[in-house]
């Protein structure tokens, strides 16, 4: 009698330890919830975000809770679209929205739709207007100053002039607003600005275009350095040139670490790129949706706060960006583990990549 007793005792026990820690929310929760997170991306012209954001987000959102799923659409660079796309996963009933806006504005009626659905949005990269829960973004502000600070360097190592291009981002985007910010507290007054365009969609091809009626307008000579938003606006300025025949290009910046931009960087047609710590911009996204969606709050997550046009006060994680030049991949993206050796130094490359320091 006094072992059954003895028995009933522990399993009453453990089945109270049990109820307790599933009411204190324990240690196995993200082992046995499940929620659905939609994340949406604005477009494939800017290779960072199916190359790194989308598979980093998905890694870390598995991590924080490995039975939740994760639905993902891209807006082809298309306002109307990524509306239509968030209004099919409203319908749906996922429980936290991600959301990178193709059009900051354009995206705030779906926001309040959000809202009213009782779905928290965590504005990814760019802040969306309306009615945002949480912000990560990477300090645009300090890109800006980057790239300027990096353009001046290069310019000024080859003594030939002052005449800068500006190969601006898309005016739909508030982050292009404040890149260029970024960008003009650094070089305003030390360089003279003979162009400057802003580049729709920051597309290759647009890019392009603009920088071949600033070759035509101005000559390739008078031509010192090159402002390029980033990596993609970059491509189409080195292409551009090349177009014209011209052989040795003037420093131009970028923006994301592409790795064709390292590759251009190691051949010298690009100057240098500013590399946004990815991973942990995708990690306090992932954080964050997972805190909503489970009805926690962000303060374990959000470092500082951000208004946006419509809102205070928004729970936020801004990053710190670094300046990538050829003397510094190895330092920057080989040993911070973004890319290898082989991954970057193609057969065609391994000269140049043996003489900057890149090699296994």
């Amino acid at each position: 009698m006094r072992t059954r007793t003895r028995h009933l005792v522990a399993a009453l026990v453990a089945w109270l330890m049990a109820m307790s820690l599933a009411a204190c929310g324990g240690d196995e929760t993200g082992d046995t919830e499940s929620f659905t997170v939609g994340l949406l991306l604005p477009s494939r012209a800017v290779p960072r975000w199916e190359h790194s954001d989308k598979p980093l987000i998905e890694q870390r959102l598995k991590e924080l809770c490995p039975r939740c799923t994760m639905e993902y659409v891209n807006a082809e660079n298309d306002a109307t679209r990524q509306r239509q796309q968030m209004t099919s996963m409203i319908t749906k009933g996922v429980e936290v929205l991600i959301l990178d806006a193709a059009d900051t504005r354009a995206i705030r009626s779906s926001i309040q739709e959000a809202r009213k659905a009782d779905i928290p949005v965590v504005s990814y990269d760019r802040l969306a207007e309306g009615p945002i829960s949480g912000y990560v973004t990477v300090d645009g502000g300090q890109v800006g100053k980057l790239q300027g600070e990096a353009l001046l360097k290069a310019m000024s190592d080859r003594g030939n002039g002052e005449n800068v291009v500006m190969l601006n981002g898309d005016p739909t985007s508030p982050n292009a607003a404040w890149y260029k910010r970024g960008t003009l507290s650094v070089i305003k007054g030390k360089v003279t600005i003979s162009r400057s365009y802003d580049i729709l969609g920051w597309s290759k091809d647009n890019a392009h275009t603009n920088m071949s009626a600033a070759i035509a307008a101005l000559g390739p000579d008078r031509i010192d350095g090159v402002l390029a938003a980033n990596d993609s606006i970059a491509a189409g300025a080195v292409a551009a040139f090349k177009s014209a025949g011209v052989r040795k290009l003037p420093p131009i910046t970028g923006q994301d670490a592409d790795i064709e931009a390292v590759r251009r960087i190691i051949r010298g047609e690009q100057y240098m790129t500013v590399y946004k710590p990815f991973a942990a911009e995708a990690d306090a996204a992932a954080a964050m949706a997972v805190a909503l969606a489970r009805g926690e709050d962000l303060d374990d997550v959000a470092t500082t706060s951000t208004d946006s046009p419509t809102t205070e006060g928004i729970p936020s994680v801004l990053l710190a960006p670094r300046a990538v030049t050829v003397d510094s991949i190895k330092q920057t993206l080989v040993k911070g583990g973004v890319y290898t050796v082989n991954q970057i130094c193609t057969r065609e490359l391994r000269r140049a990549c043996e003489k900057a320091g890149l090699t296994q």
